[in-house]
C-alpha cells in the first residue's frame, strides 16, 4: 500500500538533480518525508574543495582590477623607457700570454742544471691579477689624461643624466643631500703630511676620481670562456664599454687596451732593470769574496808549508772531497724534501698538490684520476636534468640517477683523499730517505774527515778554501754572462700582451630592451592584478553566495531573493501597479511584480522549501529574523506571508519588531492596536479578532506591533506570548513572524523557541560571517531549529543560480509578449 515511489527532485541546494525515493501514503507520494530524510551533510561532503570554476568565478569578480592593472603598469613603463636614451657598447680584445722563463734569474729547464730563482709565468694568479689591473683606478687615471675627459662635453653631459638614480633623485626633491653631494669641493691641493714628491700625483688622483668611477661604471672586463671544447679557460679578455655616444664608446674601449699593452711592456722593462741592478751588486759580492779566500788560501798555504795537493798522491784527501761534495748534495736534497713534506702538511696543500701532481716525481694526479668520473658524473647530471623535465625528484628512474651520481661523487672524493694521502706518504717517505741518507753520509764524512785530519789535516783545509774559491769563480762567470743577455733582453724585451681586436662604434643599441621590458613588466602586472585580485577575495569576510552559506555558515540555502535590476530603488519596479502601501516605503510586493519575475520566481522556491522542509505536515509557525538591521528581513516575511497565502492556506503574519515596527506602513494599516497590546493586558485571546486585521491580499491577516513598549523583550517572553502563539496556531494555517535582529536584541531569540522553524535572512555580500555564524549560535543555543537562510539582494554572478535562471525567465518573458502581440495582429 505504501511502495516507495521514485520521483527526479531539483536540488534546492545546488544546480545537479537528485533521484529521490518518496514514501508513499496511501498511493501518493510524500514529498515533506522524504525530503526530511535527505541528508545535507552528505552534499557537503561532495561540495567539499577548491574547484577551478572558483578561482574563475574570483577573476570575473575583479576583472576591471586586474585589467586596469595590467594595462597601467606596462605603459608607465614603456613611457620611462621611450624617454631614456639608446645606449651602444662598443668592444674590444686583448690577449694575455705567459711571461717566459727569465732564463737571466734560473729559470731554465731543468737540463740544463740550473735552479730556478723566480718565474711569474706559472703563477697561478698572474691572468687574474691582469684582470684587476684592467679595472684599477690607476690604469683608469692615465684613460681620463690620455682622453681629456674632464673638458669632453659628450662624456660630462652623459655622465651627468646618469649618474643620479631614481632613489638620489626622489631624495633630492625631498631635501636631503646624497653621498656625492656632501663630498667636499676640490681644492686643488691634497694636504700631504712632509715634503712628499708625489703630492702632485696626489692632487691629481683626487681632481680625476669622479672619472675614474664613472669608467669603471662603464667599462666592463671579463675574460673569455671556450664553450665549445671541455677545457673552457682561454687568455682572452673581453673589453667592452657602453654609452649614448657610440664613437665614445669605441675610443674608450680602444685606448684602454692600448694603454694596458704599453704598461704591461713598461713594467717588463722595468723588471729587466732590477734584474740589472741585482746582477751587479752580486757580481761585486763574489768578486770580493774571491779575492778573500786566495788571500786566505795564500796564507794558509805558507802558514802550513803546503807543498802538493796532487790527487795522485793523496787518496784520503781526495775521498773526503767527494764525501764532502755528496754531503752538500744530500744536505740540499732533504732540505728541499723537508719543505715540500712540511707544505704539504699546511691546511688543504696536499689536495692541490694531488690536483696537478704538484711536480713532484712520484705524485699521482688527482685530476686525471678523476677525469674519466667526472665525465662519468656531467653525463648523469645531464640525464637526471632530462628526467626532470617530465618527471618529479621521487621518480623511481631519478632516484636510481641520484644513486649513481652519489656513488661517483664519492668515488672522486674517496680518489682525491687517496691521491691526498699518496702525497703526503710519498713526500714523507722522501724526506726520511733524505735524512738516512744525509746521516749516512755525515757518519762517513765525520769518519773520513777524523783520519784525514789525522794524516793530513792542513792539506784537507787547504783543500776546501780551494773548492770554495773555484766554485764562486763558476757564479761569477754565470752572472757576468746574464748580465750581458740581460743588456740584450732590455733591449729588445718581447710584450705577452697585444690587442686582438680593437672596437669599432657600433650602430645598433644595446639598451633598453624596450620590448622584453614592457612584455616583462605585462607579464608581472598581470600576476600582480591577479594576486591583488585573489587578496581581495580573500579579504573579503562577507557571505555571498549559496556556497558560501553552505560551507560557512553550514545552513542549508534555500532561497536566492535577487536585488532589484540596474540596483534602482524598488519604488521603482512597486510604481507599475499605480498604487503604493505607503509613503516613502520602497518593500516590492508579490502583488506588485509581475508572475513570471526572478523575484516572484524565487518567493515561490521559497514557499515550496517551507512547505518541504518538514517531514509529515509543513510548519505551522515560522519566524522570520536577520542577524544585523537592512538585511531585508521584513520584506521577506511580508511576501513569504503573500506567497503562503496564495496557496488558499490561512496566514497570520505578525509584526514582533516592538522596536522600528514597519509591517503596518507598508499594508498601510492602524497601528494602535496590536501585538503589544495584547500582550500588556490580560484580555482573553477570544478577542484575538480586535487585534488581527485584514489586508487586500486573500486569506492574509495582519497583527501589528501596537504600541511601542518600553520593555518589548519582557513582553515577548512572557507567558502571554506563549499563550497568544498557542492560540492564532490554532486559527491559522501558517503564522509568520517578523522579529527584531538577534544579533542586537534578544527578542528574537526568545521568539524563535517558540516557533516551529526559523528563517534566517542574510543581506548578501554586507554582513561578516562572524555576525552571522554568532546569530546561528544564538539559535541554536536556544533549541531553535532553523530551516536555513534566505540570501537577500543576491548580485547576477554566475556563482550564483539566479544568474542563469533569471536569463532564462526573461527570454521566456519575451516570447510569450511576442506571441501575444502576434496573436492580437492575426486575431487568432
Amino acid at each position: 500500500m505504501n511502495e516507495p515511489t521514485p520521483l527526479p527532485l531539483r536540488s534546492q541546494f545546488g544546480e545537479r538533480s537528485e533521484s529521490l525515493t518518496l514514501p508513499t501514503l496511501n498511493g501518493v507520494p510524500d514529498a515533506r518525508s522524504a525530503l526530511s530524510r535527505f541528508s545535507y551533510d552528505d552534499y557537503r561532503s561532495e561540495q567539499k574543495g577548491l574547484h577551478l570554476r572558483d578561482y574563475w568565478h574570483t577573476l570575473r569578480k575583479h576583472l576591471w582590477l586586474v585589467i586596469g592593472i595590467t594595462v597601467l603598469i606596462p605603459t608607465l613603463v614603456a613611457i620611462y623607457l621611450i624617454r631614456k636614451p639608446d645606449i651602444f657598447e662598443a668592444q674590444a680584445r686583448i690577449q694575455v700570454d705567459l711571461e717566459n722563463s727569465n732564463s737571466l734569474l734560473g729559470g731554465m729547464s731543468k737540463s740544463s742544471g740550473s735552479v730556478v730563482l723566480n718565474n711569474e709565468g706559472n703563477d697561478p694568479a698572474y691572468f687574474n691579477t691582469q684582470l684587476q689591473i684592467l679595472t684599477g683606478p690607476g690604469l683608469l687615471r692615465r684613460i681620463a689624461k690620455n682622453l681629456d675627459l674632464e673638458h669632453n662635453p659628450d662624456f660630462a653631459s652623459d655622465q651627468g643624466s646618469n649618474s643620479k638614480s631614481v632613489w638620489s633623485r626622489l631624495r633630492s626633491l625631498l631635501g636631503f643631500k646624497s653621498n656625492s653631494d656632501s663630498k667636499p669641493p676640490a681644492t686643488g691641493e691634497v694636504p700631504v703630511t712632509g715634503a712628499s714628491p708625489n703630492s702632485q700625483d696626489l692632487a691629481e688622483a683626487e681632481r680625476l676620481s669622479d672619472y675614474v668611477d664613472a669608467l669603471q661604471s662603464i667599462l666592463v672586463v671579463d675574460p673569455v670562456k671556450e664553450t665549445r671544447l671541455s677545457v673552457r679557460e682561454t687568455r682572452l679578455i673581453d673589453i667592452s664599454c657602453r654609452h649614448t655616444d657610440p664613437r665614445l664608446a669605441a675610443k674608450i674601449v680602444n685606448n684602454v687596451a692600448e694603454t694596458f699593452v704599453l704598461q704591461n711592456l713598461e713594467k717588463k722593462t722595468e723588471t729587466s732593470s732590477s734584474t740589472s741592478t741585482y746582477l751587479a751588486k752580486r757580481i761585486a759580492e763574489l768578486q770580493s769574496n774571491i779575492r778573500n779566500k786566495e788571500e786566505e788560501l795564500i796564507n794558509y798555504g805558507k802558514s802550513h808549508q803546503i807543498l802538493s795537493l796532487d790527487p795522485k798522491e793523496n787518496t784520503v784527501v781526495e775521498r773526503l772531497a767527494g764525501l764532502s761534495k755528496q754531503l752538500l748534495e744530500a744536505e740540499n736534497e732533504r732540505k728541499l724534501a723537508e719543505s715540500a713534506y712540511k707544505t704539504s702538511l699546511q691546511p688543504g696543500a696536499a689536495e692541490a698538490l694531488a690536483e696537478g701532481g704538484g711536480g713532484e716525481r712520484g705524485v699521482i694526479s688527482a685530476t686525471a684520476l678523476n677525469t674519466d668520473a667526472e665525465l662519468k658524473l656531467a653525463e648523469l647530471k645531464q640525464k637526471r636534468a632530462e628526467l626532470l623535465v617530465e618527471n618529479t625528484e621521487k621518480w623511481p628512474a631519478v632516484k636510481e640517477i641520484d644513486k649513481q651520481i652519489a656513488e661517483r661523487e664519492r668515488q672522486m672524493n674517496d680518489t682525491r683523499a687517496r691521491a691526498s694521502r699518496v702525497v703526503t706518504t710519498n713526500l714523507a717517505t722522501r724526506y726520511r730517505q733524505a735524512q738516512q741518507t744525509e746521516d749516512a753520509l755525515r757518519k762517513s764524512y765525520e769518519q773520513q774527515r777524523g783520519e784525514t785530519l789525522a794524516q793530513n789535516e792542513a792539506a784537507v783545509t787547504y783543500r776546501i778554501i780551494q773548492q770554495e774559491i773555484d766554485t764562486n769563480k763558476t757564479l761569477l762567470d754565470g752572472l757576468l754572462q746574464r748580465t750581458k743577455e740581460n743588456d740584450v733582453v732590455m733591449a729588445g724585451t718581447p710584450n705577452n700582451v697585444r690587442v686582438v681586436d680593437y672596437a669599432i662604434a657600433p650602430k645598433k643599441p644595446v639598451a633598453p630592451k624596450r620590448t622584453m621590458v614592457v612584455a616583462i613588466s605585462f607579464l608581472l602586472a598581470l600576476g600582480c592584478g591577479v594576486g591583488l585580485a585573489f587578496l581581495l577575495e580573500y579579504l573579503d569576510d562577507s557571505v555571498r553566495s549559496a556556497e558560501d552559506v553552505e560551507n560557512f555558515l553550514q545552513l542549508p540555502s534555500i532561497a536566492l531573493i535577487p536585488q532589484t535590476e540596474n540596483g534602482a530603488p524598488r519604488r521603482l519596479l512597486a510604481s507599475k501597479s499605480g498604487s503604493r502601501n505607503a509613503v516613502g516605503s520602497s518593500e516590492v510586493l508579490l502583488t506588485e511584480l509581475d508572475k513570471r519575475s526572478p523575484i516572484t520566481e524565487a518567493y515561490r522556491h521559497l514557499r515550496t522549501s517551507i512547505l518541504l522542509s518538514t517531514a509529515g505536515r509543513p510548519p505551522k509557525s515560522l519566524l522570520i529574523t536577520s542577524s544585523v538591521p537592512s538585511e531585508g528581513k521584513t520584506t521577506t516575511a511580508v511576501n513569504t506571508a503573500i506567497s503562503l497565502a496564495q496557496t488558499g492556506a490561512k496566514v497570520l503574519l505578525i509584526d514582533a519588531d516592538m522596536r522600528r515596527p514597519r509591517v503596518h506602513s507598508i499594508f498601510k494599516l492602524s497601528n494602535n492596536y496590536g501585538l503589544s497590546s495584547l500582550l500588556a493586558s490580560d484580555l482573553p485571546f477570544s478577542e484575538l479578532s480586535s487585534a488581527v486585521q485584514k489586508t487586500s491580499v486573500p486569506d492574509l491577516s495582519i497583527m501589528t506591533a501596537g504600541p511601542l513598549p518600553p520593555n518589548p523583550a519582557e513582553l515577548v517572553g512572557s507567558e502571554q506570548m506563549l499563550k497568544l502563539m498557542a492560540a492564532v496556531t490554532s486559527q491559522f494555517t501558517h503564522v509568520i513572524v517578523d522579529s527584531p535582529p538577534i544579533a542586537a536584541f534578544t527578542d528574537g531569540v526568545l521568539i524563535a523557541s517558540m516557533v516551529e522553524g526559523v528563517l534566517l535572512v542574510v543581506h548578501s555580500g554586507k554582513n561578516s560571517r562572524k555576525v552571522v555564524l554568532r546569530a546561528r549560535k544564538l539559535l541554536r543555543d536556544v533549541g531553535a531549529r532553523v530551516i536555513g537562510v534566505v540570501l537577500n539582494k543576491v548580485e547576477a554572478t554566475p556563482e550564483n543560480s539566479y544568474y542563469y535562471y533569471s536569463g532564462y525567465y526573461s527570454q521566456n518573458h519575451q516570447d510569450a509578449e511576442t506571441g501575444g502581440d502576434e496573436q492580437a495582429v492575426t486575431g487568432t
